[in-house]
Protein backbone atom coordinates (compact mmCIF):
# COMPACT_ATOMS: atom_id res chain seq x y z
CA UNK A 1 0.00 0.00 0.00
CA UNK A 2 1.46 3.50 -0.82
CA UNK A 3 2.01 6.20 1.91
CA UNK A 4 -0.93 8.61 0.06
CA UNK A 5 -3.11 5.61 -0.20
CA UNK A 6 -2.61 4.69 4.13
CA UNK A 7 -3.52 8.36 4.61
CA UNK A 8 -5.83 8.44 3.04
CA UNK A 9 -7.77 5.49 4.60
CA UNK A 10 -7.08 7.37 8.06
CA UNK A 11 -8.74 10.20 6.58
CA UNK A 12 -11.59 8.62 5.16
CA UNK A 13 -12.26 6.20 8.32
CA UNK A 14 -12.07 9.54 10.33
CA UNK A 15 -14.66 11.82 7.91
CA UNK A 16 -16.93 9.05 7.78
CA UNK A 17 -17.79 9.07 11.67
CA UNK A 18 -16.96 12.64 12.41
CA UNK A 19 -20.03 14.43 13.53
CA UNK A 20 -21.70 16.57 10.79
CA UNK A 21 -21.95 19.88 12.77
CA UNK A 22 -19.57 22.70 12.76
CA UNK A 23 -16.89 22.21 15.72
CA UNK A 24 -17.48 18.82 16.04
CA UNK A 25 -13.89 18.58 15.10
CA UNK A 26 -10.86 19.02 17.09
CA UNK A 27 -9.53 21.89 14.39
CA UNK A 28 -12.67 23.48 13.28
CA UNK A 29 -12.93 26.60 15.22
CA UNK A 30 -14.96 29.38 14.26
CA UNK A 31 -13.27 31.08 10.92
CA UNK A 32 -13.13 34.31 12.44
CA UNK A 33 -10.55 32.57 15.22
CA UNK A 34 -8.98 30.65 12.61
CA UNK A 35 -8.77 31.58 8.92
CA UNK A 36 -9.99 34.96 9.59
CA UNK A 37 -6.92 35.71 11.69
CA UNK A 38 -4.55 34.52 8.96
CA UNK A 39 -6.40 35.73 6.58
CA UNK A 40 -5.19 39.63 8.25
CA UNK A 41 -1.56 38.59 7.38
CA UNK A 42 -2.22 36.88 4.30
CA UNK A 43 -4.51 39.53 1.93
CA UNK A 44 -2.51 42.24 2.32
CA UNK A 45 0.70 40.13 0.41
CA UNK A 46 -2.18 39.44 -2.75
CA UNK A 47 -0.62 40.21 -5.72
CA UNK A 48 -3.98 39.57 -7.14
CA UNK A 49 -6.82 38.71 -4.95
CA UNK A 50 -9.08 38.19 -8.09
CA UNK A 51 -7.18 34.89 -8.70
CA UNK A 52 -9.65 31.91 -7.29
CA UNK A 53 -9.06 31.29 -4.16
CA UNK A 54 -8.03 27.70 -2.97
CA UNK A 55 -8.18 26.16 0.56
CA UNK A 56 -6.34 23.26 0.16
CA UNK A 57 -6.89 20.22 2.82
CA UNK A 58 -10.65 21.91 3.34
CA UNK A 59 -11.84 19.21 5.26
CA UNK A 60 -15.56 19.94 6.12
CA UNK A 61 -15.10 23.46 4.06
CA UNK A 62 -15.96 25.83 7.53
CA UNK A 63 -13.20 27.95 6.38
CA UNK A 64 -13.92 27.43 2.73
CA UNK A 65 -17.20 29.07 3.24
CA UNK A 66 -15.65 31.91 5.17
CA UNK A 67 -13.52 32.45 2.14
CA UNK A 68 -16.16 32.12 -0.18
CA UNK A 69 -17.69 35.19 1.77
CA UNK A 70 -14.92 37.11 0.84
CA UNK A 71 -13.16 36.36 -2.76
CA UNK A 72 -15.33 35.94 -6.06
CA UNK A 73 -14.20 32.12 -6.80
CA UNK A 74 -13.40 29.59 -3.99
CA UNK A 75 -12.60 25.82 -3.94
CA UNK A 76 -11.83 23.45 -1.38
CA UNK A 77 -9.29 20.67 -2.30
CA UNK A 78 -8.88 17.57 -0.01
CA UNK A 79 -7.48 14.01 -0.16
CA UNK A 80 -11.12 12.82 1.61
CA UNK A 81 -13.79 11.63 0.02
CA UNK A 82 -16.33 11.68 2.91
CA UNK A 83 -14.58 15.27 4.18
CA UNK A 84 -15.73 16.70 0.80
CA UNK A 85 -19.22 14.90 1.42
CA UNK A 86 -19.25 17.18 4.61
CA UNK A 87 -18.82 20.20 2.83
CA UNK A 88 -20.63 20.08 0.12
CA UNK A 89 -23.78 19.33 2.79
CA UNK A 90 -22.98 22.16 4.59
CA UNK A 91 -22.67 24.35 1.53
CA UNK A 92 -25.94 23.93 -0.09
CA UNK A 93 -25.96 27.09 -1.24
CA UNK A 94 -23.03 26.29 -3.85
CA UNK A 95 -20.61 29.28 -2.57
CA UNK A 96 -17.52 26.99 -2.95
CA UNK A 97 -16.82 24.46 -5.46
CA UNK A 98 -15.00 21.20 -4.14
CA UNK A 99 -12.87 18.49 -5.46
CA UNK A 100 -10.69 15.54 -4.51
CA UNK A 101 -7.23 16.13 -4.76
CA UNK A 102 -4.26 14.23 -3.84
CA UNK A 103 -1.46 16.79 -3.41
CA UNK A 104 1.31 14.44 -3.24
CA UNK A 105 0.61 13.00 -6.71
CA UNK A 106 2.20 15.50 -8.98
CA UNK A 107 -0.10 14.95 -12.57
CA UNK A 108 -2.66 15.86 -10.35
CA UNK A 109 -1.84 20.07 -9.06
CA UNK A 110 -0.64 20.31 -12.31
CA UNK A 111 -4.06 19.47 -14.15
CA UNK A 112 -5.63 21.97 -11.89
CA UNK A 113 -2.93 24.80 -12.36
CA UNK A 114 -3.87 23.91 -16.19
CA UNK A 115 -7.76 24.43 -15.40
CA UNK A 116 -7.78 27.14 -13.30
CA UNK A 117 -4.37 28.80 -13.89
CA UNK A 118 -2.26 30.56 -11.03
CA UNK A 119 -4.33 30.59 -7.61
CA UNK A 120 -3.86 31.85 -4.00
CA UNK A 121 -3.94 28.85 -1.69
CA UNK A 122 -4.67 29.09 2.09
CA UNK A 123 -3.04 25.82 3.45
CA UNK A 124 -3.62 24.98 7.04
CA UNK A 125 -2.12 21.90 8.95
CA UNK A 126 -1.72 19.74 5.88
CA UNK A 127 2.08 18.92 6.05
CA UNK A 128 2.43 18.07 10.05
CA UNK A 129 -0.16 15.39 9.19
CA UNK A 130 1.44 14.07 5.89
CA UNK A 131 4.41 11.29 5.59
CA UNK A 132 7.55 12.86 5.54
CA UNK A 133 8.20 11.34 2.13
CA UNK A 134 5.46 13.26 1.04
CA UNK A 135 5.93 16.59 2.67
CA UNK A 136 8.37 17.98 -0.47
CA UNK A 137 6.37 16.90 -3.10
CA UNK A 138 3.20 18.87 -1.28
CA UNK A 139 4.76 22.16 -0.88
CA UNK A 140 6.33 21.69 -4.94
CA UNK A 141 2.28 21.18 -5.97
CA UNK A 142 2.18 24.03 -3.98
CA UNK A 143 4.60 25.97 -5.99
CA UNK A 144 2.94 24.28 -8.80
CA UNK A 145 -0.56 25.68 -7.92
CA UNK A 146 0.60 29.40 -6.80
CA UNK A 147 2.65 29.70 -10.08
CA UNK A 148 3.86 33.36 -11.33
CA UNK A 149 1.30 35.40 -9.56
CA UNK A 150 -0.24 33.35 -6.56
CA UNK A 151 0.21 33.58 -3.18
CA UNK A 152 0.15 30.82 -0.63
CA UNK A 153 -0.26 31.28 3.12
CA UNK A 154 0.44 28.19 4.88
CA UNK A 155 0.06 27.32 8.50
CA UNK A 156 1.79 24.41 10.72
CA UNK A 157 1.25 23.02 14.33
CA UNK A 158 5.43 24.05 15.40
CA UNK A 159 7.65 21.70 17.63
CA UNK A 160 5.74 23.10 20.36
CA UNK A 161 2.66 21.63 19.65
CA UNK A 162 3.88 18.34 19.89
CA UNK A 163 4.41 17.92 23.61
CA UNK A 164 1.22 19.62 24.39
CA UNK A 165 -0.85 17.12 22.22
CA UNK A 166 0.93 14.27 24.25
CA UNK A 167 0.22 15.76 27.14
CA UNK A 168 -3.49 15.96 26.59
CA UNK A 169 -3.62 12.59 24.74
CA UNK A 170 -2.10 10.88 27.79
CA UNK A 171 -4.03 12.06 30.31
CA UNK A 172 -5.24 10.05 33.19
CA UNK A 173 -8.29 11.11 32.50
CA UNK A 174 -8.31 10.49 28.81
CA UNK A 175 -7.97 12.26 25.86
CA UNK A 176 -10.17 15.35 24.97
CA UNK A 177 -13.50 13.69 23.35
CA UNK A 178 -12.30 15.63 20.51
CA UNK A 179 -8.88 14.61 19.97
CA UNK A 180 -9.29 10.82 20.62
CA UNK A 181 -10.32 9.79 17.53
CA UNK A 182 -7.47 11.96 15.66
CA UNK A 183 -4.88 8.97 17.15
CA UNK A 184 -7.89 6.72 16.88
CA UNK A 185 -7.15 6.84 13.42
CA UNK A 186 -3.18 6.70 12.85
CA UNK A 187 -3.66 10.51 12.28
CA UNK A 188 -0.04 11.93 13.95
CA UNK A 189 -0.09 15.96 14.12
CA UNK A 190 2.44 17.87 14.80
CA UNK A 191 5.27 15.97 13.57
CA UNK A 192 7.03 18.31 11.15
CA UNK A 193 10.87 19.95 12.23
CA UNK A 194 10.48 23.98 12.67
CA UNK A 195 13.09 24.53 10.42
CA UNK A 196 12.09 21.86 7.78
CA UNK A 197 9.24 24.03 6.59
CA UNK A 198 11.47 26.76 5.22
CA UNK A 199 14.05 24.26 3.70
CA UNK A 200 10.93 22.62 1.56
CA UNK A 201 9.87 26.17 0.38
CA UNK A 202 13.48 26.61 -0.69
CA UNK A 203 13.70 23.71 -2.89
CA UNK A 204 10.06 24.63 -4.40
CA UNK A 205 11.73 27.59 -5.68
CA UNK A 206 9.64 29.76 -3.13
CA UNK A 207 10.34 32.98 -1.26
CA UNK A 208 8.91 33.61 2.13
CA UNK A 209 7.36 36.49 1.72
CA UNK A 210 6.68 36.92 5.61
CA UNK A 211 6.05 35.03 8.54
CA UNK A 212 5.58 34.47 12.49
CA UNK A 213 4.48 32.61 15.39
CA UNK A 214 0.37 32.67 16.45
CA UNK A 215 -1.59 30.24 18.98
CA UNK A 216 -4.01 27.37 16.68
CA UNK A 217 -7.27 27.51 18.31
CA UNK A 218 -9.58 24.41 18.79
CA UNK A 219 -13.10 23.65 19.16
CA UNK A 220 -11.63 21.64 22.53
CA UNK A 221 -11.31 22.42 26.00
CA UNK A 222 -8.99 21.52 28.81
CA UNK A 223 -10.96 20.34 32.14
CA UNK A 224 -10.54 23.37 33.47
CA UNK A 225 -12.47 24.74 31.05
CA UNK A 226 -9.94 26.95 29.17
CA UNK A 227 -9.68 26.92 25.47
CA UNK A 228 -7.07 24.23 23.98
CA UNK A 229 -4.90 26.42 21.62
CA UNK A 230 -1.88 24.72 19.89
CA UNK A 231 1.55 26.89 18.97
CA UNK A 232 1.70 26.86 15.29
CA UNK A 233 3.82 29.34 12.87
CA UNK A 234 2.42 30.92 9.47
CA UNK A 235 4.09 31.63 6.09
CA UNK A 236 3.11 33.97 3.18
CA UNK A 237 5.36 32.62 0.05
CA UNK A 238 5.43 33.32 -3.43
CA UNK A 239 7.60 32.95 -6.26
CA UNK A 240 10.55 35.24 -6.12
CA UNK A 241 10.68 38.32 -8.00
Amino acid sequence: MSVTSRYREAWEGFWREAPGEQGAVFWDAEPVLTVGVHLALFEPLLVDPGLPMLDLGCGNGTQTRFLADRFPRVIGADLSAAALDHARRADPAGQATYRLLDAAEKSEPETLHAELGDVNVYMRGVLHQAAPEDRQPMVDALATLVGDRGRACLVELSEAAKPVLLDLAQSPDGPPAKLAPIFQHGIAPGEVADDAVPVYLGAAGLTVLAGGELPLTTTEYRFDGTRIELPSKWWVVGRAV
